[in-house]
């Protein structure tokens, strides 16, 4: 017979056994996963790579915001180069600096690639090229038309690349060299002007016409500045300079294979494998000094734009955060005239949030802003306390005035139709709100001692002079200098204080169809 003590302690014993086997193999797995972890860790840091990034369209807040993390995740994973391939029309002068400088100061080079063929980097995509640290076309590719666009109130300097830039054909406002007798002798710097442009015109060559440098004082300095900027960034890099200015004062094109024979490129590449190839052993500028670029056998990354960067380059799109902007304002409206609806509230306030956040890093004219805003404001208040129209002319007409002005870029202006559509929809709300307020003063009151003139009641008893009849269910006093029966339908003509007078139906007809 077996002891149940000792078999108490075998059962024990098995447990422990079984703990200490499945202890030892999770210790085991645990350092096998490490291993692999630590081993795969190791060699993507052993793995020489290059980050490829696309750029396709206007630059902007997006593209901005898409480009420094781009910048960020290679510098994350070591990498050797960022290679983006870009194809624009130019963009926002904001962006496209914030663009060269986070690329000036990368750890990682930069290779500017404009393709695929048929591609373009006009505009501020020039400025971008001569900011890399590579730059690099594929066949069948063109840049240049760098010559800032004149504009209203301040803001940007580059065309969209769509639009023919100011003054690329010779006789534009920036194309057209003021001579010194165009202008009076006035202050110091018109003064100043007119000598430059006499040395200028010194300095020309026989047969040649001088450098563009624009009629206005501000045009002057939008274009100095911007000639300075690229010619410092064909400086640092060892690029040819003076195309780079005549890019910007002329709007002068080059395609891939002139780029590269005068040395505004570096290379010519079919794709991306090509490139690589052919800027091994290169050596770049960069801000801690000069590198030799190691790019035979590097494996590409790809880091495309994501759902942040397609959002925003949504909403930052002005004819999207005007039309934000306008739901929001009128579901805001609407809630708080019908508080509870929730609905419109929740909608307005997200619509607005996200037009405040575009307009954050869009190029806005607050003065439009505010327009806009007061516009909205009087035709709300048309509505309420009609005016004869005064409040909802003046709302339309400062509507209409702050969205033609409400940003400060030739290219990112908002569209005409849409704004034209948007003041006709507000002013055929309050033309309806008028007629309605109209009709309202036609019909007769429902509510108050008003509405009872002209109510029927039932005579409760026969009496001549003082009675009772019912009216809406209720006993009143009631006069009347006629006999009434029982059951009588009377009209009310008349009201003194809790006491009706009334009469026949038949009398109190009688005079309006006599009239």
């Amino acid at each position: 017979m077996t002891n149940p003590d000792r078999r108490g302690m075998t059962a024990t014993s098995i447990r422990r056994k079984v703990v200490a086997v499945c202890s030892l193999l999770c210790l085991v797995l645990g350092v096998v996963v490490a291993w692999q972890s630590w081993a795969q860790d190791k060699a993507q840091d052993n793995q020489r790579s290059a980050v490829v990034m696309t750029i396709d369209g206007a630059i902007g807040p997006a593209t901005n915001d898409y480009f420094q993390r781009g910048l960020d995740v290679a510098e994350e994973r070591n990498a050797e180069l960022v290679i983006v391939q870009m194809n624009t029309p130019g963009g926002l002068d904001a962006s496209m600096r914030d663009m060269i400088s986070a690329m000036l100061g990368s750890p990682v080079p930069v290779a500017l690639y404009v393709s695929p063929s048929g591609s373009r980097a006009a505009s501020a995509g020039t400025y971008l090229l001569y900011g890399s640290h590579v730059a690099a076309m594929a066949p069948a590719t063109h840049l240049g038309s760098a010559t800032p666009v004149q504009i209203g109130g301040g803001g940007l300097p580059f065309g969209d690349g769509d639009e023919e830039p100011a003054g690329s054909d010779g006789d534009g406002e920036d194309g057209e060299k003021t001579s010194p007798d165009q202008e009076s002798s006035g202050d110091g710097e018109q003064a100043a002007d007119k000598e430059a442009d006499k040395e200028a015109d010194e300095q020309a060559k026989p047969g040649e016409a001088s450098p563009r440098r624009g009629e206005t004082a501000m045009e002057r300095k939008v274009l100095e500045d911007a000639v300075s900027y690229i010619r410092s960034l064909a400086e640092r890099h060892d690029r040819n300079a003076d195309w780079a200015e005549a890019a910007v004062r002329e709007a002068v094109n080059l395609t891939a294979s002139e780029a590269l024979e005068r040395n505004v490129i570096d290379v010519v590449a079919r794709d991306i494998d090509d490139l690589l190839a052919q800027i091994d052993g290169r050596e770049v500028v960069m801000e801690d000094g000069k590198r030799v670029l190691e790019t035979q056998n590097l494996a590409i990354e790809r880091f495309d734009p994501d759902w942040r960067t397609k959002l925003l380059s949504v909403i930052t799109n002005p004819n999207v955060a005007y039309f934000l902007m306008i739901i929001g304002f009128y579901g805001l409206i609407f809630e708080l005239s019908s508080p509870g609806s929730l609905v419109p509230g929740t909608i307005g306030i997200i619509c607005l949030l996200l037009a405040l956040f575009a307009f954050q890093v869009l190029p806005i004219n607050f003065a439009g802003l505010a327009l806009i805003v007061v516009g909205l404001g009087l035709i709300v208040g048309e509505a309420l306390m009609p005016s004869f129209g005064i409040l909802g002319i003046g709302g339309i007409v400062a509507f209409v005035i702050g969205s033609v002005i409400l940003m400060d870029a030739d290219n990112l202006n908002i569209s005409l139709p849409m704004i034209g559509g948007i003041a006709l929809l507000a002013a055929a709300l309050m033309l309806w709100t008028m007629t309605r307020f109209v009709g309202l003063r036609k019909r007769r009151p429902r509510t108050g001692q008003e509405e009872l003139i002209g109510a029927t009641a039932v005579v409760n008893s026969d009496f001549e002079g003082a009675g009772h009849v019912t009216l809406h269910g209720e006993r009143w006093n009631a006069r009347s200098s006629t006999p009434l029966r029982k059951g009588q339908v009377v009209t009310v003509v008349g009201l003194d204080g809790l006491t009706v007078e009334v009469a026949p139906q038949e009398e109190a007809t009688r005079p309006s169809e006599s009239s």
